[in-house]
C-alpha cells in the first residue's frame, strides 16, 4: 500500500501532465475535453494494470524467484533513471518557454478525441512502469490488495479529476484563470519535475535495494 501510495502521488502531480491539462479545460468545450482525457488517462492505466495482473494471475510471486527479482530489479532500474532524469534537469537549469507557449496554444484549439489520444502520451511512463512493478505483487484473495489497487488509481488520477471537478462546477471561473494558473506552473515546472524525479528515485531505489537484499 505505502508504495502504491507514493508512486500514485507522483504520478497524480507530474508536471508535466498537469500544465498540458490545464490549457484543454481552457478550450470551448474544455469540460467534455477534460473528461475525455481523463477517460482516455485511466483506461490506459488500468489497462497497463489488467495486463500485469494477468501475467501474475494475481498472485504474488515467492520471495527471491526469478519473477519477484525481476520485478525489484526492474523498480530499482527506474529508480536509478529517475535520479539520472533529476539531477541531468537541475544541472540543465531553467528552458526556454518559447516551445511551451506554442504547445500550450495548440492544446488551445484541440478536439475531444484528440484529448483522449494525447492523454496517453503525457503519462509520466517511468512511474507508470514502478507502479506495475509493484503491483506485481498484489494477492487479489486478498480484499486489503484490492482495496490498495483501487487506492493507487484513485490517487494517481487525483490531479486531473480535481481540475476537472472545479472546470465542471465553477466553469466561469475556470475560464478567467487558466491564463494565470498555467504561467504559474510553467515557472515552476521545472524545479517540481526535479522534485518529484529526485524523491520518487530514491523511494524506489531505497525500497527496491531493501527487496533484494533482504
Amino acid at each position: 500500500m505505502l508504495d502504491l501510495v507514493l508512486i500514485g502521488v507522483a504520478i497524480a502531480v507530474f508536471p508535466l501532465s498537469v500544465t498540458a491539462f490545464v490549457p484543454v479545460l481552457s478550450a470551448r468545450g474544455g469540460a467534455w475535453k477534460g473528461l475525455a482525457f481523463i477517460v482516455s488517462w485511466l483506461a490506459c492505466f488500468v489497462a497497463v494494470l489488467a495486463a500485469v495482473l494477468l501475467t501474475t494471475g494475481g498472485e504474488p510471486p515467492a520471495p527471491r524467484s526469478p519473477p519477484s527479482t525481476t520485478a525489484s530489479a526492474a523498480k530499482l532500474a527506474i529508480g536509478a533513471g529517475l535520479l539520472w532524469y533529476g539531477r541531468r534537469r537541475h544541472r540543465r537549469g531553467p528552458r526556454d518557454r518559447t516551445s511551451s507557449g506554442g504547445m500550450s496554444a495548440r492544446l488551445d484549439r484541440i478536439s475531444g478525441r484528440t484529448a483522449a489520444g494525447l492523454a496517453p502520451l503525457l503519462q509520466p511512463w517511468g512511474l507508470v512502469a514502478a507502479g506495475a512493478a509493484t503491483v506485481v505483487g498484489a494477492d487479489l484473495s486478498h480484499t486489503s490488495s484490492c482495496v490498495a489497487l483501487v487506492v493507487y488509481c484513485a490517487i494517481a488520477t487525483s490531479g486531473l479529476g480535481a481540475m476537472e471537478v472545479y472546470a465542471v462546477l465553477a466553469p466561469d471561473s475556470a475560464r478567467a484563470r487558466p491564463g494565470g494558473l498555467r504561467l504559474w506552473l510553467e515557472s515552476c515546472q521545472e524545479r517540481a519535475l526535479v522534485a518529484v524525479a529526485l524523491v520518487a528515485g530514491l523511494f524506489l531505489v531505497a525500497r527496491s535495494l531493501h527487496q533484494l537484499t533482504s
